[in-house]
């Protein structure tokens, strides 16, 4: 999950933030490098202010006993109380994209909008054989997963809790489950889409879930396609920062709209 607030995430989480302008916020998640919202922020630049934070077991932040989604919506509560951050946009890759939208379908009075890359996608992709493929991939990985801590390219959590942590995204992912979530948001949300695969993800998987989005885009106005752009699930960050950018400028812009 990749987090963000800018505008106008504590438990077990360090957090920064660059203050000028606006306020705002990014959440992120299976990977927590910094370096991923270094173009989003930039483009952005010094009229926004800027909140990231390193989730648990990530970065700077402590390991934890609760890895669950409930504990990592709850972070963007505490992370915005510690920098006193009354309203933000919220931007979320990935499995922050779902904790983002989440917040802000329970949050709408402090939610400006939300830009959600490439993540938060209603589909029901997660049944009996998927769900042990996850676990054989992450057991394969087991061997390798503490080399890549030390880059931040992996967080400090065992094979087994991250693929607890991808299967129960898989369950609240559910069209029953997130469908209306996504259908009853009040505040301007734009989606940055990316392209092709992604880690573990086989043939046309990733778009066949991309499309889930179209039923919520017909029933719900406020959820728009901000972008489709041709960089995969794991570059968009880094080569499709500009179009994350301004679908927050967009955003930001329609929170000010008078209602």
């Amino acid at each position: 999950m990749a987090g963000h607030a800018a505008g106008r995430g504590h438990g077990t989480g360090r957090h920064r933030h660059r203050r000028s302008g606006r306020p705002g916020r990014l959440p992120q998640r299976t990977v927590r490098h910094p370096g991923l919202l270094a173009g989003v922020i930039a483009d952005l630049g010094p009229g926004w202010r800027h909140l990231t934070y390193d989730e648990r077991a990530r970065g700077r932040s402590q390991r934890s006993a609760d890895y669950s989604f409930a504990a990592a919506v709850r972070d963007v509560d505490a992370v915005l109380a510690a920098r006193h951050v009354e309203r933000a946009v919220l931007v979320g890759w990935s499995y922050g994209a779902v904790v983002a939208a989440h917040w802000a379908s329970r949050n709408p009075e402090r939610t400006l909008g939300a830009v959600l890359v490439d993540g938060a996608y209603p589909s029901d992709w997660l049944d009996e054989a998927m769900e042990q493929r996850i676990r054989k991939l992450f057991r394969r990985m087991r061997w390798f997963l503490p080399l890549l801590r030390p880059t931040g390219l992996a967080p400090r959590m065992s094979a087994e809790q991250q693929a607890d942590s991808n299967i129960e995204l898989g369950r609240l992912s559910r069209e029953r489950e997130l469908g209306p979530v996504l259908e009853g948001l009040t505040v301007p949300t734009r989606y940055v889409v990316a392209s092709g695969t992604s880690f573990g993800s086989r043939g046309d998987e990733q778009e066949r879930i991309r499309a889930g989005l179209d039923v919520v885009t017909a029933r719900n106005p406020c959820v728009q396609v901000a972008a489709k752009v041709p960089s995969n699930h794991g570059a968009i960050l880094k080569k499709d920062f500009r179009a994350v950018a301004e679908a927050v400028r967009e955003v930001g812009a329609l929170s000010r709209e008078p209602s």
